[in-house]
C-alpha cells in the first residue's frame, strides 16, 4: 500500500484496514466462542460473527464504490489483539468457567474498540471527502459495534459491596441440573453485581 497522499486515499487504506481486522476478529471469534459455558454468552459471540460479516461486505461494496481495488491490507493492530485473545483465552485460559468467561469478554472487547475507533475514523474520512451516503452507513456499522460491545459490558461484574453480591446471589433461584455462573443468572442472563 502506499502512503496516501490526499483524504480519499486515507479512507480508502482505512477500509482495506478494516476489512483485514474483521477478518482476524471473526476467525479468533469462532475459536473462542465454544469455550464459554453460558449459552447466552455463546449466542451473542455467534451474532458479533454475522455483525462482522455484514460489515466486511459494508467495506467491499465502499470501496468497489470508490473505483478502488476490492483489497484488504493486513491490519498489524488487530493483529496484535487477537494474538493477545488467542494466548489468554485459548493458550492459557483458565480452568474456572466464571473467570474464563470475563477473560472472553474483555478479549471481545478490545478487538470491538477496535473497530469502534477504525470505523469512527473511516466515517470520519468519509464525511469530509463529501461521501454522505459512506459517512451515513460506516455511522451505523460505527453504532452496531457500539451497541454490542456495550451488551457485553452489562455481562462483566462491577464493583459493588459483597453484600449486595451475597444479596443478588440469594435471590437467585438454583436451575435444576446446571452449574451457576457467578457472572449470570441462568434464569433471566441479568448480569450479577460482585465485589
Amino acid at each position: 500500500m502506499s502512503t496516501p497522499e490526499d483524504l480519499k486515499g486515507l479512507y480508502t487504506d482505512e477500509l482495506k484496514d478494516l476489512w483485514s481486522a474483521n477478518d482476524q476478529m471473526q476467525r479468533v471469534l469462532k475459536e473462542i466462542a465454544p469455550k464459554t459455558s453460558d449459552p447466552s454468552l455463546k449466542e451473542m459471540l455467534g451474532k458479533s460473527v454475522e455483525g462482522i460479516l455484514k460489515h466486511t461486505e459494508l467495506l467491499k461494496d465502499l470501496l468497489a464504490g470508490q473505483d478502488e481495488k476490492v483489497s484488504k491490507e493486513h491490519c498489524r493492530g488487530m493483529e496484535g489483539l487477537v494474538a493477545e485473545a488467542t494466548k489468554h483465552v485459548l493458550e492459557e485460559g483458565p480452568e474456572k468457567v466464571p473467570v474464563l468467561d470475563a477473560i472472553i469478554i474483555a478479549q471481545y472487547q478490545r478487538m470491538s474498540h477496535y473497530g469502534i475507533a477504525g470505523f469512527g475514523t473511516a466515517a470520519a474520512f468519509a464525511a469530509g471527502s463529501g461521501l454522505k451516503a459512506d459517512d451515513k452507513k460506516l455511522k451505523a456499522a460505527t453504532k452496531d459495534i457500539y451497541e454490542s460491545d456495550q451488551s457485553m459490558s452489562d455481562r462483566l461484574p462491577v464493583h459493588h459491596s459483597p453484600r449486595r453480591y451475597r444479596a443478588v446471589l440469594a435471590m437467585s433461584p438454583e436451575p435444576k441440573g446446571e452449574t451457576r455462573n457467578p457472572f449470570f443468572t441462568a434464569s433471566s442472563h441479568k448480569r450479577l453485581i460482585i465485589a
